[in-house]
């Protein structure tokens, strides 16, 4: 999947925009609009917190560092005589799951809190009054996209296609 980000002057040309998508058979769980707080949005699909906030990043991190210290916790619990009632695969791999599930967990409650560093290029934009449509497409569809939504609205501003995002936000 790719994430292309688009600027749109107002919520009418935004409105136009999520038509075409839909045309195109985009669906509308991957299309994400990001205003200025208080901005109606009307019937356009707002961005959720996976989008506006650091909250997979975080998961992904606290997994990972949830996972390791787990892991070395496990070995250390081995090492010790008489620790070890179960088998030793067992109780590191316990160690590592029970890790990366507190892991994610207490990293998504810092990440929540935290606004997405992928956003940070467009927030004067958006403070000045457009709208940040971000929408995820298969790889294979990003050309054919671009272009027609390039040839139906000139207003549109394209401001990039972001490399790859997680499967599940």
């Amino acid at each position: 999947m790719r994430r292309l980000y688009f600027l749109i002057p107002d919520a009418e040309c935004a409105a136009s925009v999520v038509d075409r998508l839909l045309l195109a058979r985009v669906p509308e769980t991957r299309i994400h609009v990001v205003a200025r707080e208080g901005t109606p949005l009307g019937s356009l699909p707002p961005a959720g917190l996976a989008q506006k906030t650091d909250l997979i990043a975080a998961i992904e991190r606290g997994i990972e560092l949830g996972g390791v210290t787990g892991s070395l916790a496990g070995l250390v619990a081995i090492a010790i005589p008489g620790a070890a009632v179960v088998s030793a695969g067992a109780m590191v791999l316990g160690l590592a799951l029970a890790g990366g599930a507190v892991g994610a967990w207490a990293s998504s409650m810092i990440g929540i809190s935290v606004e997405s560093p992928r956003l940070k290029p467009f927030a004067q934009a958006i403070e000045r009054g457009k709208l940040l449509m971000m929408v995820d497409l298969p790889a294979h569809r990003v050309d054919e996209i671009r272009q027609m939504l390039q040839a139906a609205e000139p207003r549109l501003q394209i401001e990039g296609t972001e490399p790859d995002i997680p499967a599940f936000p």
